[in-house]
């Protein structure tokens, strides 16, 4: 007769108080729980499911232009100051750089300029250093200024076309890129004062913006509906190019974290995308919507900020389906566990098709349509060339390579 038995030590399951976890043992052999995985895969798709209906990122519109809002900016240290500008004339192309106060004017006060810099061209772009007292202004020439006199410490330009963007470096404060009429992309050195490198790409870049976490990576908006990420030290290919615009892209921002992007399109609606991916996760649209004209990203990594051609800058939550407020600790368990089935889960077809699925407006729906017979003829086109062709006399050029007409040191 043979006997069984487990022997544990009792010292090793007593709590040393009773908010101390109760210690349970687990036996962990597949073969005692055989239906393990199928449950993990209901829960998972059931999540992926809820995701979907409490998808809700529309918050806030806030009104109060005249005209269409043209650009946005954050406050670098105050959460909730967000400064904005519109196309109603109110500050003109009148060749002007002026500063102003953060605290608006008293009753009955006019509000006045605390500093004023008259310069020689007409500035499309302007932007502030990130620790020092200098910003940069861009039109015929990059400009580098000190906030406390009237002419530029140092002009650069690179070029005899128009620059619509200069921004500085968040990391590298000493480093800034700038984009030109011309379809260049222009990274310039403030210390030497002297431009470093650029790239020529097929059609206009409308702006740049650079990775808060590495400072050798920005991502250009692009007139041919793609965002291109670089790294500026092997600018001959980008690191990724991003497709699902159906028309000109006009701004791009980083999340805090520099894990994702958001970007701003003619084509009415905004995609965020993660760094790494060439398609877009998240598309944000409403009726009412026109041609999206500048995009932010607050600091708290929690909301995103948008302006358009009708007045309006409204507030999207960055998740979709995120909770607001604060959650128990019974939420939190639950929200971490549901997000590690779904990233486990993620590749089985009938969960993928529902993460994936989104509902766009009949505009941009028929345009995507159009665009994938246009991508399928030109590809049918390209193999046809090679079948008939002599071998290795038409190179092969990948979807990477064939943006970029030349790098200029």
């Amino acid at each position: 007769m043979k006997v069984k038995m487990l022997s544990r030590n009792p010292d090793n399951y007593v709590r040393e108080t009773k908010l101390d976890l109760q210690r349970v043992p687990r036996n962990y052999d597949p073969a005692l729980h055989p239906f393990e995985v199928p449950r993990e895969y209901i829960r998972a798709l059931n999540a992926t499911k809820l995701e979907r209906v409490f998808a809700k990122p529309f918050l806030a519109s806030l009104d109060g232009h005249r005209d269409g809002v043209n650009c946005l900016a954050k406050h670098p240290e105050k959460l909730a100051t967000v400064l904005s500008g519109a196309c109603d004339g109110e500050v003109g192309d009148d060749k002007t750089v002026k500063q102003w106060k953060m605290d608006g004017p008293g009753y009955g006060d006019e509000e006045e300029p605390l500093h004023t810099i008259l310069g020689k061209t007409v500035y499309t772009g302007i932007d502030h250093h990130w620790k020092e007292a200098v910003f940069a202004t861009c039109g015929q020439q990059v400009d580098i200024w000190d906030e406390q006199r009237t002419n530029p410490i140092c002009s650069m330009t690179w070029g005899f076309d128009s620059i619509s963007s200069v921004k500085f470096n968040p990391i590298e404060t000493f480093l800034l890129g700038s984009c030109a009429s011309d379809r260049n992309i222009v990274l310039y050195d403030m210390r030497q004062a002297t431009p470093l490198k650029k790239v020529i790409l097929d059609m206009r870049t409308n702006t740049i913006c650079w990775n808060p976490m590495e400072a050798f990576i920005f991502t250009a908006a692009n007139e041919d509906y793609n965002l291109y990420t670089f790294d500026m030290r092997a600018l001959d290919t980008p690191v990724m190019v991003h497709m699902d615009h159906v028309s000109a892209v006009l701004d791009v921002d980083y999340s805090p974290t520099g894990k994702e992007f958001v970007s701003a399109s003619f084509d009415k609606s905004i995609r965020i995308f993660p760094v790494d991916k060439s398609r877009s996760r998240e598309v944000y649209h409403t009726k009412r919507m026109q041609h999206v004209i500048c995009v932010k990203w607050t600091s708290d990594s929690k909301y995103i900020m948008c302006g358009s051609d009708e007045m309006n800058i409204r507030l999207w939550k960055a998740n979709a389906s995120e909770k607001l407020g604060v959650l128990t600790s019974r939420e939190k368990a639950a929200k971490d566990y549901n997000q590690k089935l779904k990233e486990k889960f993620q590749h089985y077809p009938h969960i993928k098709r529902i993460a994936r699925h989104r509902h766009l407006p009949k505009s941009i729906y028929s345009q995507i349509q159009e665009q994938r017979i246009m991508k399928e003829a030109r590809r049918r086109k390209e193999v046809n060339r090679i079948k008939h062709s002599k071998p290795g006399s038409v190179p092969l050029v990948s979807e990477k390579k064939k943006h970029v007409v030349a790098v200029v040191k």
